[in-house]
């Protein structure tokens, strides 16, 4: 019975896999089962000589380890820890030794450890449903940024450190769209794959370029905080030193860290595809920056609020100026979801709190994240659908001669 559940649970757990979460939860309940046999053999081998030839012998029936016992006697144990990463429970199991050897245990397993022995089918269908919305979000998003990032580098008008930035932005959201698919291409091709124990160049360099590219997210989305922060206290200089210190905060200090987790990695923990973390130290050498980073984030956005509430009292500004800041604030209340404000819940919880949550938040609605961002910063923006408009305008006049009035000129008037 213990290898069905582990096949059942495997089935049940491996479309949860796909998140780019820190640790999978079927591959640390193997992983448990595995260092609880080599303990339970471990004891075996010790008690081999003491025990009883009249009795049972020890073992290992896949789930638990049973000790020797006399005749007619009745052995009780309490459900494996391993089954409270799917469901808390605090049953027990037992066994009788009979004159034919072990009995079958009692209750059976998913009765008193209160687990499903076989993946409910609305269970496989809402991970299906999840893996289906999440590869659309990232496609769609992949294809809105790459045009978003074609627009702003095309037009000259638009070139400025706001829109330097914005690029920088969609770039990491585009690289993270790319890595998701490169890694479920890598790690789970195959529903033959056992991506626990995998561990090809493949697919250890598919898992480092994907926390880099989240990685650069975080910090990216951490330098659109710091922008939009500078520019609502009127101290954003113009200057390359200042461009060039966000593109290091951006693509830089990641790299730092990533080469060291690499290194920790391969001289300390060089095992599997280097996607298990299971109570690993060195994880906190890429989860710790971004936490940090979230921290960061979520204080700049407050800072904002407070400033925008400050900056919209009738009586501090002049009315010539009270629109320009009725445009920052709707446009920082929409930044809500892209400065990780959610992050913020998740982060001091366990990892895999509430794991249907987890997935419909950091997958589902994490892949439209990159639609967002092209749409608020790209299509939506006045300046960018003016440029585009004169654009098609001198198109139509260079090829049936018609000038419109509107081909005038155009003006830069939007802040963000």
């Amino acid at each position: 019975m213990g290898s069905v559940y582990i096949h059942g649970v495997l089935i049940a757990m491996y479309l949860a896999t796909f998140a780019l979460s820190s640790l999978h939860p079927e591959c640390e309940y193997i992983f448990q089962l595995a260092r609880e046999e080599r303990r339970c053999l471990q004891y075996i081998a010790e008690e081999q000589d003491n025990s009883s030839a009249r009795g049972c012998l020890p073992f290992w029936d896949e789930v638990i380890c049973w000790p020797d016992a006399l005749i007619e006697e009745t052995v009780h144990q309490a459900c494996p820890a391993v089954f409270s990463l799917f469901r808390n429970n605090t049953g027990s199991v037992s066994r009788n030794c009979t004159t034919s050897g072990w009995s079958d245990p009692f209750p059976p397993y998913h009765i008193a450890c209160s687990v499903d022995d076989e993946i409910p089918e609305t269970e496989q269908s809402y991970f299906a449903t999840v893996k289906l919305i999440y590869t659309i979000g990232y496609g769609t998003s992949l294809a809105f940024l790459c045009v978003a990032v074609l627009i702003l580098l095309l037009f000259r008008k638009l070139r400025c450190s706001r829109n330097y930035i914005h690029i920088q932005l969609f770039i990491t959201f585009i690289m993270k769209a790319v890595a998701v698919f490169i890694k479920d291409a890598t790690l789970f091709s195959s529903d033959d794959t056992n991506h626990c124990t995998l561990s090809t160049f493949a697919c250890k360099a598919s898992v480092v370029f994907c926390h880099y590219c989240v990685m650069t997210n975080f910090f990216w989305l951490l330098v659109e905080a710091l922008y939009l922060n500078s520019l609502l206290l009127s101290s954003f200089h113009h200057s390359r030193r200042c461009l060039w210190g966000f593109g290091l905060l951006g693509w830089g200090v990641p790299v730092v860290f990533i080469v060291m987790w690499i290194g920790s990695r391969v001289y300390f923990e060089d095992t599997e595809c280097w996607d298990i973390h299971e109570d690993s130290p060195y994880w906190w050498i890429i989860k710790g920056p971004i936490v940090v980073s979230i921290g960061v984030n979520f204080m700049l956005f407050v800072n904002i609020i407070r400033i925008l509430i400050q900056k919209l009292n009738p009586r501090l500004i002049q009315f010539n100026n009270s629109s320009q800041y009725r445009r920052l604030t709707k446009s920082t209340l929409l930044l809500i979801p892209l400065f990780g404000t959610h992050y913020m819940f998740f982060n001091f919880l366990p990892d895999y709190f509430n794991v249907n949550l987890r997935l419909c938040i950091e997958l589902c609605m994490g892949s439209f994240q990159g639609l967002i961002v092209a749409i608020l910063y790209c299509f939506l923006n006045q300046e960018v659908q003016k440029e585009v408009h004169m654009r098609w305008l001198r198109w139509q006049e260079n090829s049936y001669g018609v000038v419109s009035p509107g081909a005038k000129g155009s003006q830069m008037d939007t802040p963000f």
